[in-house]
């Protein structure tokens, strides 16, 4: 049984109405086209709206699989059944998750969390006896927030404007999605929506997971003389810069010559050279964030905008100031001028912790991503850390899970953090279950893969899956071994998994209990792998 929309307003007087159809202050517009839904708002007076929300009745059957698509690049996203849960950060002590900030990274502030219910942005489907499939066509100016409420058998659309306002006789669309009956049909809708444009595959190197911020001119030319012609791309990663946000201050000690000698080998031995930047924040500590309080955004009470704990906790930039915007312009720029064709642009959701007044998240995502994309006219981009559908047609690549660590599940401590924390076992998920967005939004980033021995607490096994999985989904594949280390083992598994990266065809899933079983195409033949995502190996 589907319900009417329920509109949420404020007019200018500070009242709240909540409403289901047009009434004296309103008019409310539905347009369905096949299986395309779209809501028009239109106001008879100036006022501001808050929210849409829609509810339909759901059986919610026990063996059925949902995918719920997380906040941003980071957060856990997967396939789930009825009787499993979805993380909140606000079971740690209130007293943590202040003090580092744990609900920053991704939506647990504007969010409320509920056993009951499950939720997921922009894109959702259900597979086995209630299939279904919805598709947020709205996605530059507001999410979609789909829950599936298990306790009322619900499935629950909502978009959130944060009070919007609209002046009379305006008209906005609060609602435009596409529902199909079944994954399958809504995938194909999908794809004709976001049509397939292959990117270029990029096999590389990043500094990140070896040597973290521990980087210098030395170790970096050894491990770029270190790649062989296989590799298109070095990429310069954290550490090369004296704090966040001051990007044109290269660390002295560590880069003497600066960084240009580094993009001059690089483009001597025929690689892309890339650079790592977050571009929308200011650390604590940076020059930045003290000499310039007036770049920071601020709440509705005047304090600068914290976005996490990193390094000595970071804050939000404000793009609604043109010095704040030239600044960045200028930082890009600046390495795009030295030579730098590629830039690895992170923590991208900061945009979105608490936009403007009346401006929504995605919206916020959406224009601050176009300017990135502006600034940097015919590089490679590749986000982090980002609102997915926002990010789509604007970068080349985009992360698709949170980062690689260097054991399975990260250390048990870590386990209790927030939904975006570092964990091999998390993104290994999230590059299979996100992989249908690869080639259509951006190409997918599923981040490294790790063969080493040292500094590793991975098993050979779990390494071997991260490398075959990495391979078989992404359009990115990335290291920080030096791979001229490798003994004759690592180096025939690399060559085996270049091969699938670049040739297998026809890749695709389905979930198994605690397995993935996994299909593909390779040289003409149909091969069958089972990853177990407990263990993180292939069986």
């Amino acid at each position: 049984m589907e319900t009417r929309w329920t509109l949420k307003y404020m007019d200018l007087s500070g009242k709240k109405h909540i409403t289901p159809v047009s009434d004296s202050r309103v008019e409310l517009t539905e347009k369905t086209e096949g299986g395309r839904h779209t809501l028009y708002v239109t106001a008879k007076e100036d006022l501001f709206v808050k929210s849409v929300r829609r509810a339909r009745a759901h059986t919610c059957h026990s063996h059925t699989i949902y995918f719920l698509n997380g906040y941003q690049s980071w957060t856990d996203s997967f396939e789930t059944r009825l009787p499993e849960g979805e993380k909140n950060i606000y079971f740690i002590p209130p007293t943590l998750v202040r003090k580092f900030a744990l609900d920053r990274y991704g939506d647990a502030r504007f969010y409320n969390y509920r056993v009951s219910v499950w939720h997921g942005y922009d894109v959702f489907y259900a597979r086995g006896e209630d299939n279904f499939f919805l598709l947020n066509l709205n996605a530059k100016n507001c999410a979609l927030v789909i829950e599936v409420r298990k306790m009322l058998k619900q499935l629950v659309l909502k978009s959130d404007f944060r009070y919007k306002p609209l002046l009379r006789g305006e008209s906005l669309c609060v609602a435009d999605y596409y529902e199909a009956a079944s994954p399958e049909e809504g995938l194909e809708f999908f794809n004709r929506v976001y049509p397939y444009h292959a990117p270029e595959k990029l096999f590389g190197y990043t500094s990140w997971y070896h040597h973290y911020q521990n980087i210098s001119e030395e170790i970096l030319l050894r491990d770029l003389e270190g790649m062989d012609e296989r590799f298109n791309l070095f990429q310069i990663d954290d550490g090369y810069q004296t704090f966040v946000g001051d990007w044109l201050s290269v660390n002295p000690a560590k880069f003497p010559r600066g960084l240009s000698p580094l993009v001059e080998l690089a483009h001597r031995k025929g690689k892309m050279a890339g650079i790592w930047l977050a571009p929308l924040v200011a650390e604590k500590k940076s020059a930045l964030f003290q000499d310039h309080p007036d770049y920071l955004a601020r709440d509705e009470k005047g304090k600068p905008i914290r976005c996490g704990s990193n390094w000595s906790s970071f804050y939000a930039l404000d793009l609604g100031k043109e010095e704040v915007r030239d600044y960045i312009r200028n930082c890009l720029q600046t390495y795009a001028r030295m030579g730098f064709d590629f830039f690895k642009l992170d923590f991208l959701y900061a945009c979105s912790v608490q936009p403007p007044a009346g401006v929504t998240r995605h919206e916020a995502a959406s224009q601050a991503y176009a300017f990135l994309r502006e600034c940097l006219p015919g590089k490679k981009i590749l986000g982090c850390g980002a609102l997915l559908f926002p990010a789509a047609g604007l970068f080349d690549y985009l992360r698709i899970g949170p980062d690689v660590s260097l054991q399975f599940d990260d250390a048990p401590y870590m386990r209790l953090m927030h939904r975006e924390r570092i964990s091999t076992r998390v993104t290994l998920q999230n590059t299979i279950y996100r992989s249908f967005l690869n080639g259509h939004l951006f190409g997918n980033d599923p981040d490294v893969f790790l063969l080493r021995d040292n500094d590793m607490k991975m098993s050979p096994e779990q390494r071997q899956a991260l490398l075959t999985i990495n391979a078989l989904f992404g359009s990115v594949l990335l290291t920080s071994d030096t791979v001229s280390e490798y003994d004759e083992g690592k180096r025939e598994k690399l060559r085996q998994a270049l091969h699938l990266f670049y040739e297998a065809k026809n890749v695709s899933f389905e979930r198994l209990g605690d397995s993935i079983r996994i299909f593909y195409e390779l040289d003409g033949q149909k091969k069958t792998l089972v990853y177990h995502t407990k263990k993180g190996v292939l069986i």
